[in-house]
């Protein structure tokens, strides 16, 4: 088992920036990628970013100039970086562990979430 807390959401204006975190436990071995994942009011889950244990990232085109995805292994930690916000970045940003099979941009390949955390960009 394997658990994941969120942390460092909240409330920010546009062109603001937030740092996510995601706190992982549980286990001895780590999954071989770590992924964020976003899900607006209305809409289906989307990708974000992940980051492999080597530390090979991929991240959405619609946020790959101002998101960038990183990874402490001694603290079990991942960090999402987000630069200047927009409005429609807003939605409950959630940390998972990807399952070692399927694809890295798959909500279904991830084996375990977390809670989430909610991000909010005024206008």
């Amino acid at each position: 088992q394997v658990q994941l807390v969120e942390s460092g959401g909240g409330l920010v204006q546009a062109g603001g920036s937030l740092r996510l975190s995601c706190a992982t436990s549980g286990r001895t071995d780590s999954p071989d990628a770590m992924g964020w994942f976003r899900q607006a009011p209305g809409k289906e889950r989307e990708f974000v970013a992940t980051i492999t244990w080597s530390g090979i990232t991929y991240t959405a085109d619609s946020v790959k100039r101002r998101f960038t995805i990183s990874r402490d292994n001694a603290k079990n930690t991942v960090y999402l970086q987000m630069n200047s916000l927009q409005p429609e970045d807003t939605a409950i940003y959630y940390c998972a562990a990807h399952s070692g099979r399927g694809s890295y941009f798959s909500p279904a390949d991830y084996e375990y979430w977390g809670r989430g955390t909610q991000v909010t960009v005024s206008s």
